[in-house]
């Protein structure tokens, strides 16, 4: 069975999603090709699923802290199983609603896995797809680190399917994805050891901000060994050992290796359309094309920014250029991005190690503050925030804005929008605070 479309689509992800529903609405006819759950990573298993965990993670703080205001609970149970078996129904709830999002925008399901038979047709199955233009939307996939019984250990997408928690987890990583996981475990009364090969956390992000978030987690009972690798897993489920290069073995109910993720090229056969790959990657233009120039690609796949937010925007840029009348690219240079660890740590532009390596010692002034914020007063108990400025001292214009505390990224998505229209140090010390807020600090710091 043969099928032509003025573009097809790989992958229901994101940025697939984006880029097939703002085409169809330029008139295009458009089919989308998965054979995986619609809603990607992002929907399915990743950012919003993770997203629940942090929420009920975190009534273990919220449950420590309600005597000091006034709230005697008795009788505390925690029941994990009831969380996961919830986030999973809700993530089932938005798979059917993206479903009927693209019935709406009559862009075409078709549900398998696709790969190139030349540069305009896509074989799924027994169909053929033909298509003036084909966008590869595949996004990534977690991988395990090539030592014996990786098979025994879970990767993140594993994590939500679980019915129940052990009681002692390793993970394995030193990325957002292990720092968070790390928490949302701890935070379910799991205790968590934390393998780290490095010598500290969240590698690229600023390595103050790193560090407030490693203290908060170490306080709150999770043991971060640095220079630490595994050299093996042994065991069954439930039942497992971790065998370090240093010749530890630390007994555990799971191992969680997050060490990773690549893009998802296995399949596609790239080669029958003769597009170009560099390290296991798709490189891509401005404008998202390939080497091939009517085939394009988006999001986690050219291993660039791998932020959902980032594949939705190339994708919508992809179609509003191709198909519309609006033709726009994707500014990469100011893209602000969070770790939902507790602490909970945000970021928008340069960190001060970036700055300093951009506009020497010299020209860079940081200005910074921690305390204990408000909330946790009556408890007196918590990590102390963090709120960070980096500015260039020749402008005065601020370069980079960091945050490590309860709702950073709520506060950060709003100094992006500043940063992003080139505001200074005097423009954030010219602006009312808000008082009493955590966020008003960033307006009052002295110079």
């Amino acid at each position: 069975m043969n099928s032509s479309y003025d573009l097809i689509v790989l992958g229901a992800g994101s940025g697939g999603l984006a880029a097939a529903k703002r085409a169809a609405s330029y008139g295009a006819r458009v089919a989308i090709v998965e054979g995986d759950r619609v809603g990607g990573t992002c929907v399915i298993r990743g950012c919003v699923p993770k997203k629940l965990l942090v929420y009920g993670s975190a009534y273990k703080h919220l449950l420590a802290d309600a005597a000091s205001y006034g709230w005697e609970i008795e009788g505390i149970r925690r029941n994990p199983s009831t969380l996961l078996a919830n986030v999973r129904a809700e993530v089932d709830r938005l798979n059917q609603l993206h479903l009927g999002f693209l019935e709406k925008a009559g862009v075409e399901l078709v549900r398998g896995w696709g790969c190139f038979e030349d540069g305009h047709t896509v074989a799924v199955g027994e169909r053929r797809l033909r298509a003036e233009r084909i966008l590869i939307a595949v996004g990534g996939r977690p991988q395990r680190p090539a030592i014996p019984g990786a098979e025994l250990g879970w990767v993140s997408d594993e994590m939500f399917l679980l019915e129940q928690l052990p009681e002692r987890i390793v993970v394995v990583g030193a990325g957002f994805i292990a720092c968070e996981f790390a928490c949302i475990l701890n935070g379910l009364g799991v205790a968590v050891t934390q393998l780290v090969r490095g010598n500290h956390l969240l590698r690229g992000f600023d390595l103050e901000a790193a560090k407030a978030v490693q203290e908060g987690m170490e306080q709150e009972g999770i043991e971060i060994r640095f220079a630490h690798s595994p050299a093996a897993i042994t065991g069954s489920a439930g039942d497992l050992s971790v065998h370090t290069e240093a010749g530890e073995i630390i007994p555990c109910g799971g191992v969680l290796l997050a060490t990773g993720r690549r893009p998802f090229l296995e399949g596609l056969r790239l080669e029958a359309a003769a597009i170009a790959t560099e390290a296991n990657r798709i490189p891509v233009d401005s404008e998202q094309r390939t080497n091939v120039p009517h085939i394009y690609a988006v999001g986690d796949v050219t291993d660039r920014i791998n932020l959902t937010p980032v594949a939705i925007d190339e994708g919508r840029a992809f179609a509003d250029t191709v198909y519309g009348t609006s033709p726009r690219q994707v500014d990469h240079s100011l893209v602000a991005c969070a770790v939902f660890s507790q602490p909970e740590l945000a970021s928008v532009g340069l960190s001060e190690e970036e700055a300093i390596q951009r506009h020497g010692p010299e020209g860079v002034r940081v200005h910074r503050t921690r305390f204990r914020p408000m909330s946790q007063a009556l408890p007196a108990r918590g990590p102390r925030v963090l709120l960070k400025l980096v500015v260039e001292l020749e402008s005065g214009k601020v370069l980079g804005c960091h945050m490590v505390g309860e709702h950073s990224a709520e506060i950060i998505q709003m100094a992006a929008i500043a940063i992003g229209m080139g505001a200074t140090k005097a423009d954030f010390d010219r602006t009312m605070a808000l008082h009493p807020s955590v966020a008003e600090e960033f307006v009052t710091m002295p110079n």
